[in-house]
């Protein structure tokens, strides 16, 4: 299967350990990742922020006061997926840190999830949905060399 099209910009805010989240995050790395999710060609930006960021536009458009892992702003689906990702790195880096991953095994499998968000898939709708968003993200994972995100 031909990978699609991406025309990408990858963004940092003003991140704590910037260093450290930037090797985790090459520009190419992200690219693939992204591309081995998408289903259609896309347009997108991936924006890596601080808590104080993340969480003003979790309040901002989820209602929901605290910062959060990852953030999908969808805006066209088809023919062109276009979408904003914003990955929250002090949130992704006390994640991977509890759950025993990389930095940069738990942003690749941010970004999947994320480019599943954008291009419609949803893990709220239904446990039935949930299921099948998590198989996928598993098997685009295993494309990429990392190991299943939920074992």
């Amino acid at each position: 299967m031909a990978l699609k099209q991406l025309w990408l910009s990858l963004q940092f805010g003003d991140i704590s350990y910037a260093a450290r989240h930037r090797a985790a995050m090459p520009r190419h790395w992200v690219a693939r990742c992204l591309r081995h999710a998408l289903a259609l060609d896309a347009e997108l930006t991936v924006r890596i922020v601080n808590e104080q960021e993340g969480r003003v536009l979790n309040a901002g458009y989820r209602l929901k006061d605290y910062a959060t892992n990852v953030l999908t702003f969808d805006y066209q689906q088809s023919p062109l997926v276009t979408a904003d990702l914003v990955l929250c790195a002090p949130v992704v880096a006390k994640e991977a840190k509890v759950q025993g991953k990389s930095l940069k095994a738990h942003y690749a499998h941010l970004l999947v999830h994320g480019a599943l968000h954008a291009q419609g898939w949803d893990h709220e709708t239904s446990l039935k949905d949930a299921k099948a968003m998590e198989a996928r993200e598993v098997q685009i994972l295993a494309g990429l060399g990392i190991a299943n995100p939920y074992d």
